[in-house]
C-alpha cells in the first residue's frame, strides 16, 4: 500500500524558527567496544559507517537531554513560552507517567499540554506532523517538538549485532503558525506503518504481552531484539517511496532537492536511499560516523549540525525521511530559512570533516545492524 498523505488545507502552516541539540560529553569509540565485543574498528566503519558515538552516564535520562536541546532551540527561536509540546523518544523516562510534562516542568512552561509520541526512529517527523496539526487547527500557535533518547539504556551491551549501532543524544525545535509560501514552512508529508513486522525491531518484555519480571543475568528480553536484513530492506524502500511522495506533494523532483537529510541508522541504509533517489552524496550531509543511531533525535540532531556546519543555508530545499520500528515511516520538506541561528550543545563535525574521514560504505543488505 502506498503511504498516506497528508497537506494542508488551507495556507496555514508550521513554521521552523528555532533549532538546537545536546549532546552527551561521554565518547566511546569503536576500540571502546572491541575491548568487550567480538568486533573491530575497522569492521564497524565498514560495514556500518560509524566511529563513534556519544553515551549518557548513569545520572542522566531522556528527559535531561531532552531539557537541554528544547532550552537550546527555544533560545535559538528567540521564545520564552510555547503553546504545547511534544516529545518523541522510544525511551521514556519511566512507563508511567509520560515523559514530556516533566520536561516542560524543567524548561519553565508550567501547566502546557506536552505528551510523548512513540514512533521509534520515525517518532520526530511523526511528532512535528502532530504539531504541525496543532498549528493548522488553530490549537497552539507555537510549539516545541523535541526528539530525544537515551538508547544505552536498551541496548544489550554485549550484543555486536545492535551496541555499535546506536548513541544517545536530543534535538529540538520550535514551530510557529506561518504561511505555506514562507521559508521554512513545514510541506506536505507522506507517512504511514506496516504492523505485520513489528517484531523486527522490538523489546518483547516491559509491555502488557510480557509484562516486567525480576530481571536475571540470562535475560535478554528487556533489551532491543533486530532483524537486520530485514529492517534494511524495508527501511530503504519505504523512506525511498515516502520521500518520493512528499517531493511529488511539494512540486519537487530531484533536482530541485539540495538536501537529503535521512535517519541516521546506518550509512549503508542513507547511501541506499539517497542511491534510491538519484540524490549525489554530496548533497547528503551525515553525521552518523561521530554520533550513530540516535533514533528519535537523529534528525534535529542531523539538522543542528548541517545548519551549524554550513551545510544548509537559506533557501534550500530540504527534504527528510526516516524509518523506525512498528515499522513507521515518514518524509516531508521545507525550504531553509533565513536568520536561523542553530545551538549545538556538545556537538560534533559532520561526517567526513576535520574530525576524521569515514568512507561512505558501499550499499549491501548483508548487514547485522539496522535501526530503532
Amino acid at each position: 500500500m502506498p503511504s498516506r498523505r497528508n497537506s494542508p488545507s488551507s495556507r496555514v502552516a508550521a513554521r521552523l524558527i528555532g533549532l538546537g541539540s545536546w549532546l552527551p560529553s561521554r565518547v566511546v569509540t569503536n576500540a571502546d567496544l572491541s575491548l568487550t565485543l567480538d568486533t573491530s574498528d575497522e569492521w564497524i566503519r565498514t560495514r556500518i559507517g560509524i566511529a563513534t558515538r556519544r553515551m549518557a552516564d548513569r545520572d542522566t535520562a531522556t528527559s535531561d537531554m531532552a531539557v537541554e536541546a528544547g532550552s537550546l532551540a527555544m533560545k535559538s527561536a528567540e521564545v520564552a513560552h510555547v503553546d504545547a509540546m511534544v516529545l518523541a523518544t522510544a525511551t521514556p523516562d519511566h512507563t508511567v507517567p509520560s515523559t514530556a510534562p516533566v520536561v516542560a516542568h524543567r524548561l519553565g512552561l508550567p501547566c502546557v499540554p506536552a505528551f510523548d509520541v512513540g514512533a521509534g526512529c520515525s517518532g520526530f517527523l511523526y511528532a512535528t506532523t502532530v504539531a504541525a496539526g496543532l498549528i493548522h487547527s488553530a490549537t497552539a500557535r507555537t510549539v516545541l517538538v523535541i526528539g530525544a533518547e537515551t538508547m544505552s539504556a536498551i541496548i544489550n551491551p554485549t550484543d555486536r549485532t545492535t551496541a555499535p549501532i546506536f548513541g544517545d543524544g536530543a534535538g529540538a525545535v520550535v514551530l510557529t503558525a506561518g504561511r505555506a509560501e514562507d521559508a521554512g514552512a513545514l510541506g506536505p508529508v507522506a507517512w504511514g506503518s506496516d504492523g505485520e513486522h513489528t517484531d523486527a525491531i522490538c523489546i518483547p518484555d516491559g509491555g502488557s504481552r510480557r509484562p516486567p519480571a525480576r530481571p536475571t543475568a540470562d535475560d535478554n528480553g528487556r533489551y532491543v531484539h533486530m532483524q537486520g536484513s530485514e529492517v534494511f530492506r524495508h527501511a530503504v524502500r519505504r523512506m525511498s517511496q515516502a520521500a518520493k511522495d512528499a517531493a511529488s506533494a511539494t512540486g519537487w523532483g530531484t533536482d530541485d532537492i539540495d538536501r537529503l537529510i535521512v535517519h541516521q541508522a546506518n550509512a549503508r541504509i542513507g547511501a541506499a536511499v539517497a542511491d534510491a533517489l538519484g540524490i549525489p552524496p554530496e548533497r547528503v550531509p551525515s553525521n552518523i560516523a561521530h554520533v550513530a543511531n540516535t533514533s528519535a533525535a537523529s534528525i534535529p540532531l542531523l539538522l543542528t549540525h548541517a545548519a551549524a556546519e554550513g551545510q544548509l543555508t537559506a533557501g534550500n530545499r530540504v527534504l527528510m525521511a526516516c524509518f523506525g520500528a512498528g515499522f513507521t515511516w515518514a518524509a516531508s520538506t521545507l525550504t531553509w530559512p533565513e536568520n536561523l541561528k542553530p545551538f549545538a550543545g556538545n556537538g560534533p563535525a559532520l561526517s567526513g570533516d576535520r574530525q576524521g574521514h569515514v568512507d561512505r560504505p558501499g550499499v549491501s543488505t548483508d548487514l547485522e545492524g539496522g535501526l530503532s
